[in-house]
Parts: C-alpha cells; structure tokens; sequence
C-alpha cells in the first residue's frame, strides 16, 4: 500500500469527532498525536499548540537554508458526527475508494498535504519554507484557524478541503440570527387576554420566504451562485390550551463575497421595522448569534495561476471554481495570507456514507509539492 494511503487509513481509524457538535465526543487528540508523530517522521519541526483543553493544532515546518517565499497547507482534523453509520472509524477501501467518516472531509486533503511536505523534504527545499498546519474545529467555530493567524504567518495557502481537484479561489460565508417574538399567556379559551407568540412568528417567516426567493432570483455571482436563507430550527409555546408567551426562530443567511457580515441582521431589522409599523404591539428582538464572512481571491492572483501549472505538470486537469460551503480559507485569507481551496474528490461529506477518491488523494500531493518547489 502506497505509504500515503496508509496514513490515511490510520487517520480515518481515529475518531477525531468534535466534542463542540456532538457531547462527550473524541476530539483532535489522538489525531494530532499521530499527525505531529508522522511530520517528525518526515523530518519536520513539529510544534503541538494547545487552542482548548484536549484540542490542540499541530504545526510541522520545512525550513531551507536559502531566503525565500512562506507557503502554508491547512486542514482541520475534526469531523462531524457518526449517527447511523456502519463502522465509521474502519476504513474500507474498494473500487479505488476509501471510506469511512472523515475520509473526505477532510482527511484526505491531511494525508495528502503531509505527505507533500515529505516529498520536499525528501527531495531538498531549495529555499524559502513550508509551513503544515493540521487545526481544530472548523467544523463548529474554528477556533484552530483563528489561533493559527495569530501565530503563523505565510506568503499563500492552501487549505485541502474537498474540491475534485479543482482550484477554489472564493466561497460563501455564514451569519446565524435568532428571532425571539414575545406574546401573552392566556387561557385558550380567553383569546381577548391572550397573544400568540406562534403566529406572530409566522409574519417573519412568510417575510422571509419572500425575501429567500427574491435573493435567488438576484444574478448569481460567477462561482458560487446566488445569496439565500434558511429557517433552522423553531420552539415556542408551552401547552395545548395556552396562548403560547414566546417564540424563538433560529436562522442562517448564506452571503456572498462583498456583502457584509451583517448582511442578514439588517434585512431582519428592516422586516421586523416593516411589521410594527402594520402592528405597533408587536414585541420582536433580533439578534446575530455568530457569523463568518465569504472569501474571494482573484482568479488571476498567482497563488491560483501557479498551483494550476503545477497540477498540470501532476498529471491533472487544473480548473477554477468557487465552493458553496465555508472554510478556513477565509480566515486565512482575511488575516492577510492568499489562500486557495484544493483537495481530492470523493462523496458523502456529512452523510451516513463518506468516501474519497483515491487517485485523487495522490494527485493532490504531487501538485502541492510542485506547487512548493515553484512558489517558495
């Protein structure tokens, strides 16, 4: 077995579930014991930085003698969680596959970047550095990459989450807002003394779903399509025969590269002003939980340009896209440091069956150790 499909194998072996998503889980420790043993393995120096109790990052650098340009890879090691899968944490590998939770997601892009690395090592930096960091929590609130930036500091990146090979210069970003509507408790059968949280809540929903539908009716933005929203989750109400006091609404607000992180906060503000102005008694409170911004690189930057050379001299077909999902790319990106998506394809990302393909795995790796030879 080639010696990178091996250490995939043993990373997939490891529960590395996020105790932030799912209580009482694994964590990043034993993954990140075996992934700072694997980068002293392969002649790296290894820094093991703890971001929370039992979570820490690793970071393996590649330092040459000449003066030269910083290149970073990232990846996170956490997962999601495993409810109803058959042997998430015993990798199986058939028809060119590997699966199992997190093959994909994104432990194949770690196998491939560390094992990069070593094929620099092996070979001779000529000059500059190579900076590997393996992080937590990008599942949750990345508080791995947010400790990175504060530390590390790179000329580009390449963060290897799952893209089929294609080169990722920007994605959507995130914002979480809840909506609390206040009503009037009251017997059911006494509605003159009561007010109905519940159906007060409804007036925001169907506001919403007007404003989810002209968003995707707005023109898409070339790589990662339209704006949009969804409700997440929704309580409210006591019992049967009370007027419910209180109704809470949970939402998201995917944005695009150049809108505001607040984006969705302002449109709430704007509905929920719109609404007393029709029902002055109406006791609404907004507010944004959490949000992360979308990214964007130009596709003509060199990051991209140069890791596209190098994944033709790899053997693979470079193409750039965006990705729909958020990533550690953009805190990197933000924080000053370029940053790119590319990783190996596969299936099943947060599903009941995950795999990686694993021809994909080693492209992946002869590209981004073609990409340090010419960049650094």
């Amino acid at each position: 077995m080639d010696s990178t499909i091996r250490f995939l194998h043993d990373l997939v072996a490891i529960d590395s579930v996020n105790p932030s998503l799912v209580d009482g889980a694994a964590g990043e420790a034993a993954i990140a014991s075996a992934i700072a043993d694997e980068m002293r393995r392969l002649g790296l120096d290894v820094s093991v930085e703890t971001v929370a109790p039992g979570r820490p990052n690793v970071v393996g650098v590649l330092e040459s003698r000449a003066p030269g340009r910083a290149l970073m890879f990232c990846g996170h090691t956490d997962t999601v969680g495993v409810a109803g899968m058959d042997g998430p944490f015993t990798p199986t590998m058939r028809d060119g596959r590997l699966y199992g939770r997190g093959s994909q997601d994104m432990k194949g892009g770690l196998a491939a970047m560390i094992a990069a690395a070593g094929l620099v090592a092996e070979r001779g930096l000529a000059r500059g550095r190579i900076v590997v960091a393996a992080v937590v929590d990008e599942e949750h609130s990345s508080i791995g990459a947010d400790a990175l930036v504060m530390k590390w500091r790179a000329d580009a990146a390449v963060v290897t989450e799952p893209t089929d090979l294609a080169i990722a210069v920007g994605h959507k970003g995130f914002e979480w807002i809840q909506v609390d509507v206040a009503g009037i408790a009251a017997h059911g059968s006494r509605p003159a003394e009561g007010q109905d949280a519940i159906l007060r809540l409804g007036r925001v929903l169907a506001r919403l779903e007007s404003l989810d539908r002209g968003l995707q009716a707005r023109a898409a933005h070339e790589l990662v399509g339209t704006a949009s929203l969804h409700a997440s989750t929704i309580t409210g109400g006591r019992e049967w025969s009370s007027y419910p006091d209180f109704a809470t609404l949970r939402m998201e607000r995917r944005t695009l590269p150049g809108e505001p992180a607040s984006v969705g906060l302002s449109e709430l503000t704007e509905i929920r002003s719109s609404l007393r102005t029709s029902d002055p008694s109406l006791r609404m409170e907004v507010k944004q939980l959490f949000s992360r911004p979308a990214y964007e690189i130009p596709r003509n930057h060199e990051l991209p340009q140069t890791l596209a050379a190098a994944v033709e001299a790899s053997g693979g077909r470079p193409h750039i896209a965006g990705a729909t999902f958020w990533t550690d790319a953009a805190i990197l990106g933000h924080s000053g440091i370029p940053s790119v998506l590319f990783g190996p394809g596969g299936a099943g990302l947060h599903s009941v069956e995950e795999y990686v393909v694993l021809e994909d795995v080693g492209v992946c790796r002869d590209a981004l150790a073609e990409l340090a030879r010419r960049f650094c």
